[in-house]
């Protein structure tokens, strides 16, 4: 099996950040996104367009490794 790219591991860092980040909105109420970055400031908004980005990318990447272990 082909080891992980770069942009794989970025993106399934990402997701885990945004896993983490759900979590705490959960637990907590405390979006660590917008106590970094702002309130729905660009930053922010870019941070969470890339785990967007990124969760469909490990889901393409999930079903690519899914097929080829098949």
């Amino acid at each position: 099996m082909k080891s992980l790219s770069i942009i794989d591991w970025v993106a399934l860092a990402l997701v885990i950040i945004g896993g983490i980040n759900w979590g705490l909105v959960g637990l907590l109420k405390l979006d660590l996104v917008a106590t970094l970055f702002g309130d729905m400031s660009l930053i922010s908004r870019v941070v969470y367009v890339l785990v967007g980005v990124s969760a469909l990318f490990v889901a393409m990447l999930i079903f690519k490794i899914g097929k080829k272990t098949v």
